[in-house]
């Protein structure tokens, strides 16, 4: 028994639980002389029955020099490829001794078996073999191998043995085990494995990566943040954190556009002392971009260009929308040219977002050469190029110049008029008070089948007010409610302005009487009628306000005791002998 004991055999065993008492048998304690390491062991008698080379039992004996068992493939017969001679038992069954009986040393192995890390619970329940070979580069590589090919089962066989048998396996072969492990679905022995390694200190960045992803893809994005941060404060004592760590968990934060987290991550790595590199910085743009945090987008971006990195041609591309945003159009023309220069072409959102903010500055000369630039290269102007740049004329004051490439637009693209470029266009018929221009776009408007709001409307009535023409004005209001197209305060507004500079005193009053009492409408014609020397209507309309409980502002309120007191000293030097009540001034 001691030679069959000391031969190239061993036990392959499942682990269940410790502690487990077992009745006392006649084995013969001199068997274990040897100390050779089982594991542990599942049943309370274990047996061994003849060995046949077509069936093999629950307990089988394999020479481990070689493989081990093929579970996945469903081989059922044990791999022997030596030349040595098989081993012959007998019928008999050999009970295993109680665990008093062992080594004292074989105990504090059993007690190396890790538990559950408390999170996820494991699936595979791993087998223990006695480990003939010791070498543990060679049993790292059958890791490795076993792997590779998603040997699962056997790949967490052979690591549990080397544990329970005192040998480690290489980083190489535990990182490719927990993506194994990972692959399969096996998140638990994941887990276990990664622990285990924590343990004995043999973690590197790529570890951390491969279960910080993991984590996030089970247990959510704020448990893998969790995990991070606990990592990050254990690791630097070993310092065996890296960039790439930081990359993952930076990767992570922007599955939920966390940008806040992510902005933490990016402080801790530079007071960590490491070194980003142009992923961070993709990453972190992409992110920051996303949440809206244009600022920092352009923080990153400047730091990436102090450490002498060179940023991809997206990342350029969303720094330019960022400054536009920020209204930092210099440095949005300085990253376009830094762009031509590196032989990448801007899309059309990059152009369109410079030529915008460059005409919102008021440079409207760059803005032009952007916009050659842009019908030199691939990219055609489209209605957002178009509104950039009749913006940019207006907002320059060349009102003029806006209208002629309007309807150089109008002859060319017609197909891409609308709304905002017929708005530009009323917007400097306003302007320069060309009324029959602006009624000329309206109807095009109409007859185009665009859409005709009532802003399109109000800017056809103030443009009327600003000609002088209130006749047409009315027309136009008309028109509009006709059209069914309910007006709005300006567009009385605009109304009562035009009444009055045409002295249209009835169409005044009819507008104040059929809209619904307004107080800015009062107001609008109590100070037309007063500059316009029409105190009685001013002070009628006055008392009518009063009457419907709308309260007056200061101008008005000014303007309407400087008259009346005018109106109260001409009456009495008019007739002196007429006792007059004085006026009170709180009544108004």
């Amino acid at each position: 028994m001691v030679d069959m004991l000391r031969s190239p055999v061993g036990v392959q065993l499942s682990v269940h639980r410790l502690g487990i008492q077992y009745p006392e048998s006649k084995f013969c304690r001199h068997c274990f002389d040897c100390k050779l390491e089982f594991g542990l062991a599942k049943q309370r008698r274990i047996y061994i029955p003849k060995l046949s080379r077509k069936k093999v039992n629950r307990v089988v004996l394999s020479h481990l020099e070689h493989e081990l068992v093929d579970d996945e493939e469903g081989n059922s017969q044990m791999l022997i490829r030596n030349d040595e001679r098989i081993v012959g038992l007998r019928d008999e069954k050999f009970f295993v001794p109680p665990w008093g009986n062992l080594d004292e040393s074989l105990k504090s192995r059993a007690n190396t078996v890790p538990t559950d890390s408390g999170r996820v619970s494991c699936i595979l329940e791993p087998r223990l073999h006695f480990l003939e070979e010791r070498d543990e580069e060679v049993l790292s590589k059958r890791i490795l191998n076993l792997s590779r090919t998603n040997k699962v089962n056997s790949a967490f066989d052979l690591y549990m043995s080397m544990e329970v048998s005192g040998l480690q396996p290489n980083l190489h072969a535990c990182n490719s085990l927990i993506a194994c492990f990972l692959r399969n679905e096996f998140f638990g022995e994941a887990l276990k494995v990664f622990e285990l390694m924590k343990k004995y200190g043999v973690t590197s960045g790529h570890t951390y990566s491969l279960i910080l992803k993991a984590v996030a893809r089970v247990l959510g994005c704020d448990s893998a943040v969790e995990m991070f941060l606990e990592l990050e404060s254990e690791s630097r004592l070993r310092k065996d954190f890296d960039v790439i760590v930081y990359n993952t968990m930076i990767s992570i934060c922007g599955i939920d556009n966390n940008w806040i987290v992510a902005e933490k991550i990016w402080r801790s790595l530079n007071k960590n002392g490491h070194q980003a590199t142009a992923i961070t910085y993709g990453l972190l743009v992409g992110i920051f971009m996303r949440s809206g945090q244009s600022e920092l987008a352009i923080d990153v971006y400047n730091e990436m260009v102090e450490n002498k990195l060179e940023p991809r041609e997206d990342m350029m591309q969303a720094i330019i929308s960022a400054s536009t945003k920020e209204g930092n159009w210099s440095l949005a023309l300085s990253v376009f040219k830094s762009m031509l220069d590196c032989g990448f072409s801007p899309n059309s959102v990059a152009y369109n977002s410079l030529i915008n903010s460059l005409g919102k500055a008021g440079e409207i000369k760059l803005a032009f050469w952007v916009f050659d630039l842009m019908k030199s290269s691939d990219k055609k102007p489209d209605e957002y190029t178009w509104n950039a740049l009749l913006n940019a004329l207006y907002k320059g004051g060349r009102y003029s110049d806006a209208l002629w490439l309007f309807e150089n637009i109008k002859m060319k693209q017609k197909s891409q008029l609308n709304s905002h470029l017929y708005n530009t266009a009323l917007m400097c018929c306003q302007r320069l008070g060309l009324w029959d221009k602006s009624v000329q776009i309206l109807w095009q408007m109409e007859s185009g089948g665009t859409v005709v709001s009532v802003e399109s409307y109000n800017l056809v009535i103030d443009t009327c007010e600003v000609a002088r023409a209130p006749k047409v004005a009315l027309q136009v209001y008309e028109h509009m409610v006709h059209k069914s197209c309910m007006p709005n305060t300006f567009t009385y507004l605009s109304l009562i302005r035009s009444c009055i500079w045409g002295s249209l005193w009835p169409e005044v009053e009819q507008i104040v009487d059929t809209v619904p009492p307004d107080v800015s409408l009062y107001n609008a014609a109590i100070h037309g009628m007063c500059l316009r020397g029409k105190i009685m209507s001013a002070k009628k309309l006055y008392m009518k306000m009063r009457d419907s409980g709308l309260k007056p502002d200061g101008k008005t309120r000014a303007l309407m005791l400087q008259n009346l007191k005018r109106d109260s000293v001409r009456l009495r030097k008019r007739f002196p002998t007429r006792r007059r009540r004085p006026l009170d001034e709180r009544q108004l």
